[in-house]
């Protein structure tokens, strides 16, 4: 299909490109919109999660202490490296945590260590040797009074850690230094009982280095004995909270809020992403790979009126229908056009069919309207005739013999539109042998006079094979859908049978629910007899025939010679079905 046609390509932009990312995303966003009961769902479950996050945490109080932790040393005033630049503070925070410190503090405040371990929790804020300590609990005071005794409890065992290495370092230089101390006694009373000079020097040199060694060693001892053991200092003290902790109730159901809107709109995404049914224009137009040449306003006229007389907006969308068709390059050559219904009742295709022809007289064609659903005929019954003159090829005076057919032309008053000629259905035992008949076949070829116009109205295309035997004998198919009932598989499935049966799809009209539709997803064929619809087809539903009320009257006409129990009008029998493969 070339850019002229119909005033575009399917793609939906202008001369068949592809529209703009921006209008792709203004198109998406739409289609989220379509699902506000998710959307909503989302944000009231946000809100109800951060009502229930403030109203949970309202009883919660948190209790805060910073320990600067310090390392044992001689001179804390030196400068230069010190010993707290050793201080592994992952290791510290690690033992704060530990269950040695949160015994002791339980022991403090008489509660069980679980509890403390609990409420507890320890940060180090970056590039300093500071200890966090953090205690929540239910009670502002006790959450003060458990944060300074795990506060307390740590210092403790990190100073009785200090000072138990101390001890020990002095116990091992003790132990080196007594029998440093024995060996100079014994050397002492051999410089006394000395004889010699020479021997007395040596064993004073022998006492010298024994001194230096006893000196080393005393202040060593001395040294670690002067040691500070402070192991932190306190630089702020735990204090009862004066209001709970958190955020608090309008900034959690804010941020629920949002978060029931990201949620909501998660759900309606993926909902999107996995709904079969068509969520657009554009993607009716890529499904038939062919426009969209009208949506049907919604009105609140009679559904079984068929003639948009007197609806302003509809009368009108149905005469832009008719002129976007009228132009198409086509359809112009030989005017023959199909309008058919992918599943459902056929109503709105019957209203399509009957108002395109009336919008094809109004443009001064002279316009035939075959109805071609020989199951469950109803547009003479529907249709208010009129006594006019008929074109060219109906100038037959009444039905001929042989069925359908069979040369019988009913005029049709559509009002300031003019007339046009219907070729009514009528009940035939093999309906693909009728629409194939010779009679038929010259219906369609003496309708090529200048100014003529055929319009077709077939049964859907899903649940009969009759509109396939039509589609290579027009010029093409005009597909009415209800885009919110019929699936986008349903639309790729007309469109393959259409052109395989040798016929091209025009474009697409579509349109709202129908009455009786029976819901969104619903499947309704509709049916004239036993063996009607897809046999066994799944989502298929079968219509009560009695739901539909008494059928048309049947139309006046010979019996049909060679079959036993013919009826005046009307063949006996119900129509042979012919459901789609």
């Amino acid at each position: 299909m070339t850019g002229g046609e119909l005033g575009g390509g399917p793609g939906g932009g202008p001369g068949g490109l592809p529209p703009d990312e921006p209008d792709l995303l203004r198109e998406q966003f739409r289609q989220l919109l379509r699902y506000r009961a998710l959307i909503a769902a989302g944000l009231l479950i946000g809100l109800i999660g951060g009502a229930l996050l403030a109203l949970s945490g309202a009883d919660s109080y948190s209790a805060t202490s910073d320990v600067m932790v310090r390392a044992a040393t001689a001179d804390p005033f030196a400068t230069g490296a010190t010993a707290d630049k050793g201080i592994n503070i992952g290791t510290e925070r690690q033992n704060a945590m530990s269950s040695a410190v949160a015994d002791a503090a339980a022991a403090r405040v008489k509660q069980p260590a679980v509890r403390l371990t609990h409420c507890l929790r320890v940060t180090n804020p970056p590039n300093t040797l500071v200890l966090r300590f953090t205690c929540t609990t239910g009670d502002a005071h006790e959450a003060a009074d458990w944060v300074d005794a795990l506060t307390s409890a740590y210092l403790g065992a990190r100073e009785a850690q200090t000072r138990a290495t101390i001890t020990r370092m002095i116990s091992g230089y003790r132990a080196q230094l007594t029998p440093l101390v024995r060996q100079r006694s014994d050397l002492l009373t051999q410089i006394q009982r000395a004889k010699s000079v020479e021997i007395e020097g040596t064993l004073v040199s022998e006492q010298t280095n024994l001194l230096s060694r006893i000196t080393e060693l005393n202040g060593d001892i001395s040294g670690l004995k002067a040691l500070d053991t402070t192991p932190g200092v306190v630089i702020r003290p735990g204090v009862a909270p004066a209001s709970p902790s958190g955020p608090g109730l309008p900034v959690l159901v804010g941020m629920g809020g949002a978060l029931g809107i990201a949620l909501g709109l998660l759900a309606a995404w993926v909902r999107l992403v996995f709904d079969p049914s068509v969520r657009s224009e554009s993607e009716v137009a890529r499904a038939l790979d062919a426009p969209v040449l009208g949506t049907l306003p919604r009105t609140r006229r009679d559904p079984g009126e068929l003639l948009a007389e007197g609806d302003g907006r509809l009368a009108e969308e149905y005469r832009a229908v008719a002129f976007r068709i009228g132009h198409d390059k086509r359809f112009a050559a030989r005017r023959r056009l199909l309008v058919v219904a992918p599943r459902g009742p056929g109503d709105a295709a019957a209203g399509v069919a009957v108002n395109v022809s009336a919008s094809f007289a109004e443009m001064g064609m002279e316009v035939l309207l075959v109805e071609a659903d020989l199951r469950a005929p109803s547009l003479s019954a529907r249709l208010r005739t009129a006594q006019g003159v008929r074109p060219a090829w109906a100038r037959g005076t009444g039905p001929a013999e042989g069925g359908w057919p069979g040369g019988l032309h009913v005029p049709i008053d559509a009002g300031d539109s003019g007339s046009f000629d219907l070729v009514p259905g009528r009940r035939v035992r093999n309906v693909a042998r009728a629409l194939t008949s010779a009679p038929a076949t010259r219906l369609f070829d003496e309708a090529d006079e200048p100014g003529s116009a055929v319009v077709v109205l077939a049964p859907p295309v899903l649940a009969y094979a009759d509109a396939l035997a039509l589609a290579d004998r027009v010029d093409g198919v005009v597909v009415v859908c209800d885009p919110r009932a019929v699936h986008r598989a349903d639309l790729v499935r007309v469109r393959e049978l259409v052109e395989g049966a040798g016929g091209s799809v025009l474009g697409a009209v579509l349109h709202g629910a129908e009455p009786g539709a029976g819901g969104r997803f619903s499947r309704f064929t509709r049916s004239a007899g036993p063996g009607s619809g897809r046999a066994g087809g799944r989502g298929t539903r079968r219509r009560d025939p009695a739901a539909d009320g008494p059928l048309p009257a049947p139309l006046p006409g010979p019996a049909v010679p060679g079959t036993p129990g013919d009826v005046p009008g009307n063949l006996p029998g119900p129509p042979e079905p012919h459901p789609v493969p």
